[in-house]
């Protein structure tokens, strides 16, 4: 064949360049395709394979069973119930308002529940469901179910809500869970996943809130299959998880009841501990709030009336309430004295006053004691012989004594909210009021009235170093969690002598158990059950010289926030210390006359309850041996 001449042949020429170079790219495009096609399938197939199964199977997070809160011998104090409720899916409804109305005529739905639920509905997917009811009687959920048909959207649901066995009696103690908040959500960020579970709660108060990780558990899991737009279309598999730990409490549930009983109707707390190992049998404060309308959701007008209740049943009593010691104090300010070299035996005249300068500072009984020794002192409670005894040992002494006994110190007890105190002295003024310390207010301090402040639960704590003859035992309210005993701390020696502990023991058995000793009425009789005490009435008004001329009014005749607090310490039984106990009746009066009578209940409540005191006061007689004859 011949060639293509000319023009004709050039333009052959560039032709075949062209379909060489095209040819070439489509080769090197086909390469390159191929081995993306081969990186794709053969070297990420395992890869991309796991990524199209996570879009077809989700994994969601099933929320764990919280863990029991038990007391001392196992009675359940929180667990798990229950819960009949109605779920909303919003996708499966034309009007949520009118499904609403209609739900509304089988259980009730206010205005704020209304409105949290509209909020819950934006915030989520329509086809997840919103919890519209919950915690409802078996007669509303077998309407709910009837009802069914004409409720579009709601369905019928069966889970898990918290349980507080005792309600109010434990609220202070136990605390409560309720809703996860905002603010919480975001501190965790993403390491806390089980926050954002719809319905899940968390502890805010109390043992709830202290042991929240332990109790809470670890979250399961459930691989369900889903379509493109994230609905269920089966379940695969499912994991429960691992339920919350159980925390063990240091308290007798019946003796916590038995101290609830006696004082449901009053403002008051009252504390009752072992003096040996600091374990509180029984820790009230009352009134209280119910812990299961926080779980649930309190409304704005049950809310506001615990606000404005005088009786302040939201405050933690036994360790935010702060009162004057009263009488009580002078337990530890004979101890100081002792420490400071006064002789026991050393006798003040008390003629019902005691003169600073120009200032009179009143004996409670108006016409005096007359002469009284430190025992005596503490037995019937005389002012007198505390105002002399204090200015002659000085602040310094009292304010180191009352902080080696407890005053002025918090515990860490697992419960929110405690408070110190005061312990005045120098230093204290001085920081706090910019001005020096005063003789007369030294006086004042001997008698547990003037600046000092203690919570019930630290007069329960120097009780109980009294009656275990001086060592620091400390407070603890939890025994043991997920099954492991929490071994107590040895309590270490307080540096004081034997015999000064020895003279309050003493002086408080004298005052339950000698004829005239101030609380001798609120004694408890019974052999190797007897108590030791002390009252005290702290006083919250001052009482003018025009009304001591006339004659001081009495608290009967008072407004109740006028009255005088009533408290009262001791420990029993007195030749063996076991229990120590403190109680406080705020505005109830006389310490003899309101508060020794509970304290003495409580005490007895718990002395029946130790198997070896039973034992050593009533031992069982010595087995009949028969003797076979012949």
């Amino acid at each position: 064949m011949g060639q293509i001449p000319g023009r004709d042949g050039s333009r052959y020429k560039t032709f075949s360049r062209r379909a060489i170079l095209l040819g070439g790219a489509q080769g090197a495009a086909f390469v390159v395709l191929a081995g993306r096609m081969y990186y794709l399938q053969v070297l990420k197939s395992d890869e991309y394979t796991m990524l199209a199964e996570e879009n077809r199977v989700n994994v969601r997070l099933i929320a764990p069973l919280r863990g029991n809160i038990v007391d001392r011998y196992g009675r359940p104090l929180a667990s798990n119930r229950q819960n009949y409720r109605a779920v909303l899916i919003a996708e499966q409804t034309p009007d949520i308002e009118a499904t609403l109305d209609k739900l509304a005529r089988i259980v009730e739905i206010t205005p704020y529940d209304r409105r949290k639920i509209m909020r819950d509905v934006k915030r989520s997917p329509r086809f997840l469901p919103i919890t519209v009811a919950e915690d409802l009687t078996w007669e509303q959920f077998a309407q709910v179910n009837i009802n069914e048909p004409d409720l579009a959207g709601v369905q019928p649901d069966v889970g898990e809500t918290r349980h507080y066995h005792y309600g109010s009696e434990l609220a202070h103690v136990v605390g409560y869970v309720s809703p996860v908040s905002e603010s919480e959500i975001e501190k965790a960020g993403d390491d806390e996943p089980l926050l954002r579970l719809p319905g899940f709660r968390t502890g805010k108060l109390g043992i709830e809130k202290r042991y929240d990780a332990s109790l809470r558990g670890v979250a399961g899991a459930s691989h369900v299959e889903v379509n493109a737009y994230g609905r269920v279309i089966r379940e695969l598999s499912k994991d429960p998880g691992k339920p919350g730990q159980e925390v063990v409490l240091t308290l007798d549930m019946a003796v916590q009841q038995a101290a609830w009983d006696r004082l449901a109707d009053q403002s008051a707390s009252a504390v009752v501990m072992d003096v040996h190992s600091g374990d509180i049998m029984a820790f009230i404060s009352t009134p209280a709030y119910d812990p299961t309308q926080f779980n649930m959701g309190y409304g704005d007008k049950e809310y506001r009336a615990l606000l404005n209740d005088p009786y302040l049943p939201l405050v933690n009593k036994a360790i935010a309430g702060l009162y004057p010691p009263g009488s009580t104090f002078k337990t530890v300010v004979a101890i100081a004295a002792m420490e400071a070299g006064v002789d026991p035996s050393h006798s003040v005249h008390c003629n019902g006053a005691y003169t600073l300068g120009n200032h009179d500072f009143h004996c409670w009984k108006k016409g005096g004691h007359g002469a009284m020794d430190m025992h005596n002192a503490i037995k019937h409670s005389c002012d007198v012989y505390f105002y002399d005894t204090a200015r002659r040992i000085g602040i310094d002494v009292i304010e180191k004594t009352a902080k080696q006994f407890g005053l002025g110190q918090s515990y860490d007890l697992d419960v929110p909210g405690e408070k110190v105190g005061v312990v005045p002295g120098r230093d204290w003024k001085l920081a706090t009021q910019g001005v020096s310390w005063q003789q007369g207010e030294t006086l004042i301090t001997g008698i547990g009235q003037g600046f000092v402040l203690t919570t019930p639960l630290q007069l329960a704590v120097m009780t109980a170093r009294i009656a275990n003859g001086g060592y620091a035992v400390t407070p603890r309210l939890t025994r043991a969690i997920g099954g492991k005993l929490i071994v107590p701390k040895a309590a270490p020696k307080i540096e004081v002598r034997p015999e000064s502990v020895a003279m309050a023991q003493g002086g408080m058995n004298g005052v339950s158990n000698e004829p005239g000793g101030t609380a001798y009425r609120s004694r408890i009789a019974e052999p190797g059950m007897e108590l030791a005490g002390k009252t005290g009435t702290a006083q919250v008004r001052r009482i003018s010289k025009a009304e001591r001329d006339t004659g001081v009014i009495k608290n009967e005749n008072l407004e109740w926030r006028q009255r005088d607090h009533a408290l009262f310490i001791a420990f029993a039984p007195v030749q063996a210390p076991r229990y120590a106990i403190s109680v406080v009746i705020e505005h109830g009066g006389s310490g003899s006359g309101a508060a020794a009578p509970v304290a003495r209940d409580i005490m007895k409540a718990m002395l029946l309850r130790d198997p070896e005191i039973q034992q050593a006061i009533n031992p069982a007689p010595p087995p009949v041996v028969k003797v076979k004859e012949g």
